[in-house]
């Protein structure tokens, strides 16, 4: 009966760094979209100087999940709780890395002019954000049905997607001084893509650690 207070509790820290992990990664996203709106050089390279501590508390989960299967030798269900909090840290590394990555974008945009108002692109990653709080959700109360509805706002973030990158690329021929910038948000808008994908893929492990089954979202 210890050693089952013991897993467990063990089992609940892994949780709970993983969810600091995963709001960390969070408040990441959202400040690199408003640098980006805002064109804040500063706050740029804050994201990214910070993206360090998501990596260690990364490193912190492995280690604490390979010390309890080593200690535990836990099966089934116990097993399965520990393997998903593995692949869904890997997740949410892959998540803050991409806050990084439109940090940079603004980086490379500097102070030029935007071509256009910021507007749709906050529109998609607030479906992203929202896909990837669906999914935390769902694998902090295990529920597979709110973990499926991912799969649906994945679609609209696709549409979204390409509508945005051909109209970007349609900006080059009348506006070739600007390719750079053009380029810049077009990469953050498959940034963005790959966000939800990652929520997508956080969903499936959700299902999988309920239901023993891989389930594939996207097909």
């Amino acid at each position: 009966m210890i050693t089952r207070l013991n897993f467990d509790s063990n089992l609940k820290q892994l949780k709970d760094m993983l969810m600091e992990m995963a709001h960390k990664s969070e408040h990441a996203i959202k400040e690199s979209i408003n640098t980006l709106i805002n064109q804040d050089i500063e706050k740029a390279n804050e994201i990214i100087n910070n993206d360090t501590i998501i990596d260690e508390l990364e490193h912190e989960i492995n280690n604490k999940a390979i010390i309890l299967i080593a200690k535990e030798s836990p099966v089934a269900r116990d097993l399965r709780k520990i393997v998903v909090a593995l692949k869904i840290s890997s997740e949410v590394e892959r998540i803050a890395d991409n806050a990084v990555n439109i940090a940079k974008s603004t980086l490379h945009i500097g102070k030029e002019k935007h071509i256009k108002e910021i507007v749709d692109i906050p529109k998609m990653m607030d479906l992203a954000l929202d896909m990837l709080s669906d999914s935390l959700k769902a694998f902090l109360s295990e529920d597979v049905d709110l973990a499926k509805e991912c799969a649906k706002k994945d679609d609209k973030v696709d549409e979204m997607y390409g509508t945005l990158v051909k109209e970007l690329m349609g900006y080059i021929q009348k506006y070739p001084a600007q390719t750079n910038q053009i380029t810049q948000l077009a990469f953050v808008c498959r940034y963005i893509e790959r966000i939800a994908d990652h929520s997508t893929n956080i969903a499936e492990h959700v299902i999988y650690l309920v239901t023993g089954e891989r389930f594939d979202l996207n097909a």
